[in-house]
């Protein structure tokens, strides 16, 4: 009989949490999955121990097992490092500023968080999260900038299949980047389109400068403007983040390009993710400068607000 009662109190437990995670990410069919379930158990466990991070079973990925969400084609950053692409050198550090806090959410340099879907095309978020913050910053306009183009067009990367920040800032010398409401996304790899409303014109994008990869050289770059940096993203703390900092759990095996836009007061990062904003604390995540490889593989655009559009 006490078995019983307790059958009953978890499947009614579980429905609750059921309904919470649908309320958010929409109805879904069928039985209550055991992923979903086992995450639940895997996040009551984990925020009762008060550590750093928060996770949540209302997430995207939250009726994902970790293997699925491992499989899943929600990463999709490829290094460029071995290709000999062009650069204008590595970014020169101020000391006199390395430790101030800054959030260019807050100064006008971000777009509202995107999703890539299930396309691997993170690295084009990343590029033109760094295109937007850097020509905002040249101009003071900020304009929301087409990934898609970069997936049809950009030859360097293998669209849905993956690229690299630094190959898409090079490919981006040569043409105009179009804005998003001219070359809307599709999360699927498509024809190239010669059409479009200019975001920046040919010319306006002059290069790109490395991050030293060190907490210091990413603190310093992120004085001056967002900053694409890749990360490692393919591990539990990311598939069920919702708040906090990443202090540990997170590997260097570079997975993700993503947008750094903040050094907060504790030294730590805040990061623009592209898995919509119902994932993490509105989109947005924290990351120890130690962890996830966030200093391993920086880099940022450098434009000219000149070039008339």
């Amino acid at each position: 009989m006490k078995f019983g009662v307790f059958a009953i109190a978890t499947a009614v437990a579980y429905d609750q949490e059921w309904a919470e995670f649908q309320a958010v990410q929409g109805q879904r069919n069928g039985d209550i999955p055991q992923a979903f379930k086992d995450n639940v158990d895997r996040v009551n466990a984990e925020n009762a121990k008060n550590g750093d991070v928060e996770l949540s079973y209302t997430g995207p990925f939250a009726a994902m097992t970790p293997e699925e969400f491992q499989a899943s084609n929600v990463r999709g950053f490829k290094s460029a490092k071995d290709q000999g692409l062009p650069n204008l050198g590595m970014h020169e550090e101020d000391a006199s500023v390395v430790a101030a806090t800054i959030d260019w959410t807050s100064r006008g340099a971000v777009t509202p968080v995107k999703n890539q879907g299930q396309c691997g095309s993170c690295w084009a978020f990343s590029t033109t999260g760094g295109l937007e913050g850097s020509w905002q910053l040249a101009t003071g306009n900020l304009v929301s900038m087409s990934e898609q183009q970069f997936v049809d067009c950009d030859t360097g990367s293998a669209g849905c299949n993956g690229g690299s920040m630094e190959g898409a800032f090079s490919w981006a010398k040569s043409t105009s980047v179009a804005t998003e409401s001219s070359y809307a996304y599709t999360a699927r790899d498509g024809s190239c389109k010669s059409s479009f409303t200019s975001a920046i014109p040919r010319g306006g994008v002059t290069g790109y400068k490395s991050v030293t990869r060190s907490a210091s050289g990413l603190t310093s770059a992120l004085q001056q403007s967002p900053v694409s940096v890749a990360i490692q993203a393919d591990q539990s703390v990311f598939q069920l983040y919702k708040s906090g900092v990443i202090t540990s759990g997170c590997g260097t095996s570079l997975d993700h390009g993503v947008l750094a836009v903040c050094v907060n007061s504790d030294g730590s990062i805040k990061v623009k993710n592209s898995w919509g904003s119902s994932w993490g604390a509105n989109g947005f995540v924290n990351i120890a400068t130690s962890q996830c490889g966030i200093t391993s593989d920086a880099s940022y655009p450098v434009v000219s607000g000149s070039v008339s559009v």
